[in-house]
């Protein structure tokens, strides 16, 4: 994907997912499936894992090359990523469980906030990757914690990912709460 699918794809996914949590009951915002996550906690999950990305895209090109290195193959496609990430997770669950286990559940009074900064991380993110050149997205690595080291460019491709995933999850099995 170039820059400007993976941005429009930022966008696409982003809009979808707030599209579908303004038709919900304000009320699912701090209700769940028993055992999972509630509505609110899935979005502050995307939130941190943006600003997380967002802060060691921060880092300048040598520090990232130094801390971990430049990529030795081709950078991987948008399904390849995807497809990669299923697979992980499948394997990995209980280590998925465990990394974002004290993830705090917000409040409805809260709702708003969080909202606006999931919509502010993303536009950082889109904005970041349009000032990066292809050569430092598709050679720069960072790691994920569940997919080990990643392009800059895989890395983003799979946040966009990210949003559909948790609005597919949301929308399967928290809707009508």
């Amino acid at each position: 994907m170039n820059k400007k699918e993976i941005i429009d794809l930022l966008q696409t996914n982003h809009e979808v997912l707030i599209d579908w949590l303004g038709k919900q009951p304000k009320e699912i915002w701090e209700k769940g499936p028993s055992d999972k996550w509630t509505t609110g906690q899935h979005v502050l999950h995307l939130v941190n894992s943006f600003q997380l990305l967002n802060k060691a895209l921060n880092f300048p090109r040598f520090f990232l090359k130094h801390k971990f290195g430049l990529c030795n193959r081709a950078t991987r496609d948008y399904e390849t990523v995807v497809k990669n990430y299923q697979d992980k997770l499948k394997l990995n669950q209980d280590k998925a469980r465990k990394f974002n286990s004290k993830l705090k559940k917000p409040s409805l009074k809260s709702r708003k906030k969080i909202l606006q900064k999931l919509c502010i991380v993303n536009k950082k993110l889109q904005n970041k990757v349009r000032r990066k050149s292809d050569l430092n997205l598709d050679r720069l690595v960072i790691p994920h914690p569940l997919m080990g080291k990643m392009t800059i460019r895989e890395i983003v491709m799979w946040s966009a990912y990210h949003l559909e995933h948790h609005t597919i999850i949301l929308s399967e099995k928290y809707e009508n709460l």
